[in-house]
């Protein structure tokens, strides 16, 4: 009994880390950093993620009235001319907004902040990308988070079973895959379903990097239950699907998700293609073609 509880405190562990890292990364983490500005710091945090029908808020600490700020912006991968807009200041904030775009929509962004002895872009290279999607109700949301870090803790345990007197792998594998199941591939369709109006962007019909792991996750755990039948020694196939669902959830949230083609939506009459597009850096910054006031 004690040994099975350290086994289990092992795996909470390393979900829990897993867990973390995933919160902490990937393309749709808040981007943060700072510059100096009339020898003051200026602190920013700028949104990469955008849910539900309203636009997006883009905010600039800087405490001070006489900073002033203008928002550039313009739809991702295109020849857009850059947009920019006079940022306004209250409570201490330079306040901007993104315009609302559909579903996977995305947008570059940046800040040219006007001191009274300089400028400063930020971020100081690049920009920011950021991606709008539905709102996801929580009653579906929450579910799927949990689910999915249950079967992520439940993989580790079976995984860690090899290491027990006399492993008993049958129950752990059977929780494993059914949380996963309806966590990944029951859950998951619906929460993009509502964020970006499909509900499966991954192998045979896309790309989509989140659809296709939940789907190997999956997959080895059931090519592992097969083998605990058929092989005489099913743990190197337990071991390697618990190793592949730790790659799994090594891989940062939303890389390689579903983005708007703004090109084929140009082009097409009818509904907006949704396609899976690699990301690139934004543009050197350069002066704007249009301003609004």
């Amino acid at each position: 009994m004690k040994h099975t509880a350290v086994l289990w405190i092992i795996a909470f562990l390393t979900t829990a880390s897993i867990a973390i890292y995933q919160r902490m990364t990937g393309p749709t983490y808040p981007l943060s950093g700072s510059t100096v500005l009339d020898e003051k710091k200026v602190v920013y945090r700028f949104d990469r993620s955008h849910g539900g029908n309203g636009d997006q808020e883009v905010l600039v600490r800087t405490e001070d009235p006489a900073v002033g700020g203008v928002l550039e912006w313009k739809r991702h991968k295109t020849d857009d001319a850059w947009i920019a807009e006079e940022m306004s200041y209250r409570d201490g904030n330079l306040y901007g907004t993104l315009p609302h775009q559909p579903p996977a929509g995305k947008l570059d962004y940046r800040v040219q902040l006007t001191g009274k002895k300089g400028t400063a872009v930020v971020p100081a290279e690049g920009g920011v990308v950021t991606r709008f999607k539905g709102d996801v109700p929580l009653f579906v949301l929450i579910p799927h988070v949990l689910a999915m870090f249950t079967g992520m803790l439940f993989s580790m345990r079976a995984g860690l079973e090899i290491f027990a007197a006399t492993p008993r792998y049958g129950r752990l594998i059977a929780w494993t895959i059914g949380i996963l199941s309806v966590g990944g591939l029951l859950l998951g369709p619906i929460v993009q379903k509502y964020a970006f109006d499909a509900y499966w962007t991954g192998w045979p019909f896309g790309h989509d990097l989140t659809d296709n792991k939940t789907f190997f996750a999956v997959l080895a755990w059931v090519v592992a239950a097969i083998a605990l039948r058929k092989a005489k020694n099913p743990k190197p196939w337990v071991l390697g699907a618990a190793i592949i669902v730790v790659i799994v959830f090594l891989i940062p949230h939303s890389v390689l998700g579903s983005e708007l083609d703004y090109q084929a939506t140009d082009n097409a009459k009818g509904k907006p293609q949704t396609t899976l597009i690699s990301r690139h850096p934004l543009p050197p910054p350069a002066a704007p073609a249009q301003m609004r006031f």
